[in-house]
């Protein structure tokens, strides 16, 4: 089978279990990440318990375009979006005022932590499932990070309702993203560089 039709068939599987309130492994623009609806606090919840996670640390959102930001902040914050997109290193933003989102996706806050990847299967699953999707590092909690899917625990593995099987012998050297917060006045704060 050729590339494009796993690459396909893929994105098609792994959009049905999200849309279906499922949690998915799947390969991001980072690292291998745990994913599902955004929306769906219930699939949620189940990622923070897999985890292990504190449920005050909050989880990333991978959205399609800036264009989909009026749909889930209160408040848009005036500044040129443009500027973000000629990050070469993916870039995650933390907004205030964060709507229609699953409750326990947004920080204690309100605040969101939003990025929205240069990476063709991560935009074609996000584009499939219509909502945005939660991205946060497959590993438990005050584990390392999972680079690449190797280095996935077997454990976590079976904890999910479906593995993608895509890229998953590419190797890549693997960074979490820079992290920015805008503030209600516009101004910028680096929380990660």
């Amino acid at each position: 089978m050729d590339n494009h039709l796993i690459f396909t068939n893929e994105v098609i599987k792994a959009a049905e279990i999200v849309k279906n309130g499922g949690l998915i492994l799947y390969p991001t623009d980072t690292i291998w990440g745990i994913g599902c609806d955004a929306t769906n606090y219930d699939a949620v919840e189940r990622i923070f318990q897999i985890k292990k996670r504190d449920s005050n640390k909050s989880m990333i959102v991978l959205m399609k375009d800036y264009n989909e930001l009026k749909d889930y902040l209160k408040i848009l914050p005036q500044i040129d979006f443009e500027q973000f997109k000629n990050e070469i290193r993916p870039l995650t933003v933390i907004y205030q005022h964060a709507k229609n989102l699953a409750e326990n996706v947004i920080a204690k806050d309100g605040s969101i932590a939003i990025r929205i990847p240069k990476d063709d299967f991560c935009n074609e699953l996000i584009k499939s499932i219509g909502v945005p999707l939660v991205s946060t590092s497959a590993n438990f909690s005050g584990e390392p990070s999972a680079e690449n899917f190797k280095n996935i625990s077997e454990e976590l593995k079976y904890q999910v309702d479906y593995i993608v099987n895509y890229a998953q012998d590419l190797v890549k050297d693997a960074k979490p993203s820079r992290i920015i917060k805008i503030m209600d006045d516009g101004k910028i704060i680096v929380i990660r560089e």
